[in-house]
């Protein structure tokens, strides 16, 4: 394709929606978090008192959840949540490199964020990430029957609205925190593309590999949504440093905070990648 077919193209690309910024207080080196499907940025409830002390703390809703929009023609694929989050963190006009943290679908986003934008991230925090390769790629006939497993639940649950909106409202009341883990008729479009196009097909492990800054892997030992044994395909990458909570779950209660939170005040130079 030709400069001028490039620059022609670029002028007809819609221009990516403005997300909604719920937190931004503090200063220093800033910190910006992003959480994951059917939730808010109420998610990070209990690590932002834990690192607003040394930092800008920055806490954006993903495209179609919490306040930011839901545009009639999105099809929330991952090229949408990273056109519209790199737009988001542009408008915010930061004058340093920041350190990205991703829960659940966030770190399916952050780590293509990273990897197509390397200069302006310092340090690469992932908390509790869905990782499903394709079955037919996996090798290990155990961690494929676990992978299979997981997808065709997730494909029952996009099937079975009325039972999944149900389920969600019965969950969300029994968390400790309001808008996390919720899926309503508000957001069910949304969920449903998110899940289809980032989540049962997702390229984490590819883009962790063009990842050239350090990586924080925080999860609970008892997270209903990782397979286990998936965490184990991204432990031994180079830069990865992985920290497994006990008596901890998918949400980030307080022991999976505190980690996180270390995680994301770590002295800049002892993660250096070698």
């Amino acid at each position: 394709m030709s400069i001028l077919s490039d620059a022609l193209a670029a002028l007809h690309k819609p221009r990516a929606p403005l997300l909604h910024v719920a937190v931004d207080q503090g200063s220093g080196p800033p910190v910006i978090l992003v959480h994951g499907i059917a939730s808010s940025s109420a998610t990070f409830h209990y690590v932002i008192p834990l690192i607003q002390a040394g930092h800008r703390v920055i806490a954006i809703d993903i495209l179609g959840f919490g306040e930011s929009p839901q545009p009639p023609d999105a099809e929330y694929t991952m090229y949408e949540h990273v056109d519209a989050l790199a737009a988001t963190i542009h408008s915010l006009h930061l004058r340093e490199p920041f350190v990205l943290v991703g829960h659940s679908l966030g770190c399916l986003i952050t780590s293509r964020f990273a990897s197509t934008h390397p200069k302006v991230v310092t340090h690469l925090v992932l908390v509790s990430p869905p990782i499903y390769l394709n079955p037919m790629e996996i090798g290990d006939p155990k961690l494929r029957k676990r992978v299979s497993g997981y997808l065709k639940i997730y494909d029952y649950l996009l099937q079975n609205k009325d039972f999944t909106v149900a389920r969600a409202a019965v969950v969300s009341r029994m968390l400790p925190v309001q808008h996390v883990l919720e899926i309503t008729e508000d957001n069910w479009v949304p969920f449903v593309k998110s899940m289809q196009h980032c989540i049962e097909v997702q390229t984490i492990i590819s883009d962790l590999a063009h990842v050239e800054v350090p990586i924080d892997v925080v999860y609970g030992r008892f997270d209903e949504f990782i397979a286990p044994g998936s965490i184990a395909i991204i432990e031994k990458m180079r830069g990865v440093t992985v920290h497994m909570v006990q008596a901890s779950d998918h949400m980030i209660r307080t022991p999976l905070a505190r980690v996180a939170a270390a995680a994301i005040n770590a002295d800049p130079e002892s993660l250096a990648v070698t």
